[in-house]
């Protein structure tokens, strides 16, 4: 983030005096006769309307375009090809993964309800009775009813078709303790298959149907092998920084017959592993990986996706925000009064300026200001509505020209307060230059307030004093 100070007067004058078109001077009130009221410069707010779509990254497979292609009746193997062109479906071995469920607690509780064991790493291995075994930094376990220390990391193994419980939560495989001397690591040690069956109902609704299911458990495979941290004790998290890994007791019918109908098989590229990037909603256009994440990887390209169209998330509810509002999220010092927005290729916003009120401004990446605005993915435009015209007095039937901004905003329009108090159309379809500046011309007979609009929100409005002519 970074500060640098705007001339804002000096903008708007050059946006909106020495910039403005021949169109400008005529309007919907009148012909083409001559503004007699100069144009200057000034503010009566402004509103910024926040439009968007999708959910998460918007990187590979759309979950929701998976199901609408489900739904659509093509299988998983054609799902795939549409969002990781260019790959190939392999098969890898079943290999163990090792995810870390809890990096540092005081105290971790290991439970199942048959006997288990427990083993050191001096090669101990004693019987622990079905119930619960509470386990600190210490390491000391009962053993016979006796509390003795072992030496760690210590390995917790189930009896064959039981699971263990950690923090009331059951998972397959084995569960390692290791001390980090002030507190406890656990690591579930698992076969990938059976990670995978931990991973699909954490990630897609188990109601789903199955090509869609299929398509995720490639996917979930293809990400977890490609994806293994090769600097750290164990090779994936349990959540959003791998993959969504909330144990066995998620697991559905449903999502082990997808996992089990696509056993071992992974997206190849190259002859290598795949890194299946995924999220829940594209907006109805993919994201390349070299924009979301500096990576140039052919077969996750920015491309346009029909099938996205049934995620709730496609199109989001446009939203207002005022000057001070938008401040405050993004830290500015001052109220906004416009912002800009730099768009990627794969149609996101990769920068965002935003000018304050006091010549400051904040330059931010869409990253952040998705994460301080709390919106769903970086597909959004933060539109800025403003009048520059100041609200000078004119008199009865002078053309007076409405000049300001309407930038990143959908079918601006122009609206008028009748007495009735009612608003009524001046133009439906405001005439915005490329840079996002607009001038028109009105004549009103009595004092008038004027409104922008578009998207749906209703912007700024200006009163314009009318006085009688002498």
């Amino acid at each position: 983030m970074r500060r640098r100070p705007v001339a804002l007067a000096a903008l708007a004058v050059v946006v909106f005096a020495a910039s403005v078109p021949a169109w400008a001077f005529r309007g919907p009130d009148g012909g083409g006769a001559a503004v007699t009221a100069p144009v200057q410069t000034g503010s009566a707010g402004a509103t910024f309307v926040l439009t968007g779509s999708g959910y998460g990254h918007g990187v590979g497979l759309s979950q929701y375009g998976a199901r609408g292609q489900a739904l659509a009746g093509r299988g998983y193997a054609d799902i795939l090809g549409f969002y990781y062109p260019g790959t190939t479906l392999g098969s890898r071995p079943n290999a163990t993964v090792r995810v870390l469920l809890e990096p540092a607690a005081a105290t971790l509780v290991i439970s199942s309800s048959a006997d288990f064991s427990v083993r050191d790493a001096v090669g101990g291995s004693y019987a622990v009775p079905a119930g619960g075994v509470t386990v600190g930094p210490d390491l000391v376990v009962p053993v016979k009813g006796v509390a003795t220390p072992l030496t760690g990391p210590l390995t917790f193994v189930p009896r064959a078709g039981s699971l263990l419980q950690l923090g009331g939560k059951s998972y397959r495989g084995r569960l390692e303790l290791t001390s980090t001397g002030p507190a406890l690591q656990a690591v579930d040690v698992v076969s990938l298959e059976a990670y995978v069956q931990g991973v699909v109902p954490g990630e897609m609704p188990s109601t789903w149907p199955a090509a869609a299911l299929e398509a995720q458990a490639v996917a979930a495979r293809s990400y977890a092998l490609a994806s293994i941290a090769p600097d750290k004790p164990w090779d994936l998290y349990p959540d959003g920084r791998s993959q969504q890994y909330p144990g066995a007791a998620a697991e559905t019918p449903q999502t082990t017959a997808a996992v089990k109908a696509t056993a071992r098989q992974v997206l190849l590229y190259a002859g290598a592993v795949a890194t299946a990037f995924y999220s829940s909603s594209d907006g109805g256009w993919t994201a390349s990986a070299l924009d979301a994440f500096g990576l140039d990887v052919p077969y996750l390209p920015s491309q346009a996706d029909p099938w996205d169209d049934g995620s709730p998330y496609h199109v989001w509810p446009p939203a207002a925000y005022t000057g001070a509002r938008l401040a405050k999220a993004l830290g500015a010092r001052s109220p906004i009064v416009e912002v800009r927005s730099q768009i990627s290729q794969s149609l996101r916003v990769a920068t965002v300026v935003a000018i304050a009120a006091d010549g400051s401004s904040l330059e931010l990446s869409g990253a952040e200001v998705r994460k301080r605005l709390g919106l769903r993915s970086t597909a959004f435009r933060l539109g800025t509505l403003r009048f520059v015209t100041p609200p000078s007095p004119a008199t009865t039937g002078t053309r007076v020209l409405l000049a300001g901004l309407a930038r990143d905003v959908g079918d601006p329009s122009l609206e008028r307060l009748e007495t009735t108090g009612q608003w009524v159309p001046v133009l439906r379809r405001l005439p915005v230059r490329a840079d996002g500046s607009f001038a028109a011309v009105v004549r009103p007979t009595q004092t008038t307030t004027y409104r922008l609009s578009a998207a749906g929100i209703a912007g700024p409005q200006l009163t314009i004093p009318v006085v009688a002519s002498t």
